[in-house]
């Protein structure tokens, strides 16, 4: 009986020191779009050289761990994906430096072992979230998709007791919080959409919407549009929807002259083509009456015929 549990605490203490103690330290606040990252990997009982150790990440698409150092088939997914990954060894410390993280540096991050003897010989996965927001757009909803890029997006214009719907959107590591603001309005509208029925000439003015990350306080956008309420007696033309109607068959009328230009080549450069070269009587060469090119003549001049 005494030999099985000496036995059985000899495995667990083999057990024991095979176990990797490696850990990752990295930041603990949030990390903003193009700043600079630093990760060091750690072990927990001192007793793991460094030098044997070496930094991995997580690819998304294809689930599967890439060496971020110099060596084997890491280097070449370091070369193209992680070019500004800094690994280094400082005094028996392995570093992993990020310079401007992007949303692609998000991800698993850990650190092995090159000791194939442990069990375990990596650390436990480190997290790592970088916080971004694009720059905010607003779209009038129901608008033709031309709208949105012939006709100024800053500058909206509409004819007097219409409907509008403005659209707030951007994207972010996060669902951003929107809210609605008129300039010299204490009103707030807590919403990304901004509804305005019927509108009058007084609810002309600027309206901004902005963005606001739910984690990051600092992290905030904004966009303002100027809404323009024309009065009855205006011309259809000099609408958001009339002047894109204009631009919109200006467009199409250039499009149909470029399209029947290139026919019209086309068919004149295959009627040439079907003619054949040009017989030029303009160049021929004399023939005398000895050469073998020569016709069967009774004349006996020995001058060329023409």
């Amino acid at each position: 009986m005494r030999f099985f549990v000496l036995l059985t605490a000899v495995i667990f203490a083999l057990l024991r020191n095979s176990t990797a103690s490696l850990f990752v330290q990295g930041p603990t606040e949030s990390v903003m779009e193009g700043e600079s990252v630093t990760l060091e990997c750690l072990d927990s009982e001192s007793e793991t050289n460094m030098s044997s150790v070496h930094f991995e990440k997580l690819s998304r698409h294809m689930q599967m761990w890439h060496r971020l150092d110099m060596y084997g088939y890491g280097y070449y997914y370091r070369r193209c994906f992680w070019y500004d990954a800094d690994v280094r060894r400082d005094d028996g410390r392995l570093l992993l430096t990020l310079g401007r993280v992007q949303t692609w540096s998000a991800g698993m991050y850990r650190c092995v072992s090159d000791n194939a003897t442990n069990v375990d010989n990596s650390s436990l996965p480190f997290k790592l979230t970088v916080h971004y927001m694009r720059e905010v757009s607003v779209n009038r909803v129901g608008a033709n998709i031309f709208s949105h890029y012939l006709t100024p997006q800053d500058d909206l214009r509409v004819p007097l007791g219409d409907d509008v719907e403005l659209d707030c959107s951007t994207s972010a590591s996060e669902t951003p919080q929107y809210s609605w603001l008129k300039e010299g309005e204490d009103w707030m509208v807590p919403s990304s959409k901004l509804k305005l029925k019927k509108v009058r000439e007084q609810d002309s003015g600027k309206y901004t919407c902005t963005a606001q990350h739910p984690s990051v306080s600092s992290l905030t956008k904004k966009r303002t549009i100027s809404l323009t309420v024309l009065p009855e007696d205006a011309a259809w033309y000099e609408s958001t929807t009339g002047q894109c109607l204009i631009v919109s068959a200006a467009g199409t009328v250039l499009l149909v002259i470029i399209l029947s230009m290139m026919v019209f080549l086309c068919c004149r450069a295959r009627q040439n083509k079907s003619k054949g070269p040009i017989d030029d009587h303009s160049q021929k060469k004399p023939i005398y009456k000895n050469s073998v090119e020569s016709l069967a003549s009774t004349a006996g001049d020995k001058q060329p015929l023409v």
